[in-house]
């Protein structure tokens, strides 16, 4: 008998029956905060898994099979040309106008399959942070000046954070290096133009499933949220054509997964249901195809497996502690407007642990920090909470410690913590 072993076992075992034991069930606020929970699982569940998550953990499965162990060394690795990967990687976010939890699989994707650790941060941070419709949101509910810091400083977080990531981690980067030089360039030999439509339309069906209403009442971006289903499923026919011609899958089985698709979008006559039932088609009709199409849905199954028991965990985790946006969790929300009021150093910090911890969706932030704005908040500790707020979370840290440990992603929540706190107090001084 292995006793250290089961003296931790005890542990374990008696701080879970104390914690039972004083479960404090029947005290309103945490009556509240359980309901708080379940429901910010409930909105997590219905706006994010179908339509954010599972396209991202299809892309992350398509990166792992499709793109070259090489090419990706070539261009984000770690001895790559340091502007192009960091370029790239810091304006990804203007295209994929992700949160903080849908970027995880895609990060995770080009960092397993030999991504630098630097441009692979940049990467993760810049997702979620540099989306264009929220910079636009936030300089017109918030102010120009806001808007612009947010946008300055997104960029600039992602290409800082990610050079020191390299930095700090330098010699284990080197060493993980050497493991991804060998192997073929397995593409599957199809050309760059056949892989890049295919990548496209990929993250194309991501966008525009995803694609938020406009605050306006005209203009493009409303007409395209209206007509964003339609855009989908033609995009969604044009893959079905891809997968066909090039990746080999049998047109019958696909044909039949769009029968079964339209008519339960008839059925219901919402988006959600028939677009589960596709996501379902898809996977069955891949994992019979053998061959790319098998490995494609492997890889994502193992990207949902790694990753979706996390973030159920910290979604409910964080529900507890803060309640969804607007709601009350634990701690009572007039603690965090308190905290954060004025414009000192230690409402700058507070701002930015606080965003760091708190999930939110995307554009959520602005019309909560609206409010506490409304409430005292110093302009300061708004800059940093929208800078640390969207790129992380509590689900976030989970799947990113998974992904590359305690301590590289210790050192990458401090980073961002510290660097929002810093220009959230400059940026407070300067702007009075």
């Amino acid at each position: 008998m292995d006793l250290k072993r089961e003296w931790k076992v005890l542990a374990a075992m008696v701080l879970v029956f104390v914690v039972a034991f004083h479960l404090p069930v029947g005290a309103p606020r945490f009556d509240n905060a359980l309901r708080e929970s379940l429901l910010l699982v409930r909105s997590y569940a219905r706006e994010h898994v179908l339509t954010c998550l599972i396209p991202a953990f299809f892309i992350a499965g398509a990166i792992a099979v499709f793109i070259s162990g090489r090419a990706v060394l070539r261009y984000l690795g770690p001895r790559a040309n340091k502007v192009l990967a960091y370029g790239v990687a810091a304006v990804s976010g203007s295209i994929l106008a992700v949160c903080s939890c849908t970027v995880l699989p895609l990060f995770a994707g080009i960092y397993k399959r030999g991504a630098g650790l630097g441009p692979a941060t940049a990467f993760l941070y810049s997702g979620p942070a540099i989306n264009v419709l929220a910079i636009v949101l936030t300089a017109r509910v918030l102010g120009p000046e806001i808007g612009l810091a947010r946008a300055v400083g997104a960029v600039v977080f992602s290409v800082v954070i990610g050079l020191a990531m390299h930095l700090i981690f330098r010699r284990e980067e080197l060493v993980r290096a050497a493991g991804h030089t060998e192997g073929p360039d397995d593409d599957g030999g199809r050309p760059l133009w056949q892989n890049a439509t295919y990548f496209a339309l990929l993250v194309a069906i991501l966008v525009f499933a995803n694609w938020g209403a406009a605050s306006d009442s005209g203009g493009l971006m409303r007409a395209v949220h209206q007509a964003k289903w339609w855009i989908t499923s033609g995009l969604t026919a044009l893959l079905g054509v891809v997968l066909v011609l090039w990746f080999g899958v049998r047109p019958v089985a696909l044909a039949a997964v769009g029968v079964v698709v339209a008519a339960t979008a008839w059925l219901t006559g919402g988006p959600l249901v028939p677009f589960a039932v596709g996501v379902v088609g898809l996977s069955f009709v891949l994992n019979l195809s053998g061959g790319d199409g098998r490995k494609w849905f492997e890889s994502t199954w193992g990207f949902a497996k790694q990753i979706l028991p996390l973030l159920l965990i910290g979604v409910v985790v964080a529900g507890l502690l803060l309640g969804r946006p607007g709601g009350e969790g634990i701690i009572p929300s007039e603690w965090v407007s308190r905290a954060v009021g004025g414009n000192s150093l230690g409402a700058n910090v507070f701002a930015a642990i606080a965003g760091a911890f708190m999930y939110f969706a995307t554009l959520t932030e602005v019309p909560i920090l609206q409010g506490l704005i409304g409430n005292g908040m110093g302009k300061g500790p708004a800059l940093a909470l929208l800078l640390a707020g969207p790129a992380l979370s509590l689900p976030n840290m989970l799947v990113i410690r998974s992904v590359m440990g305690t301590r590289k992603t210790l050192v990458y929540v401090a980073l961002v913590v510290v660097m929002a706190t810093v220009s959230g107090f400059l940026f407070g001084l300067i702007s009075g």
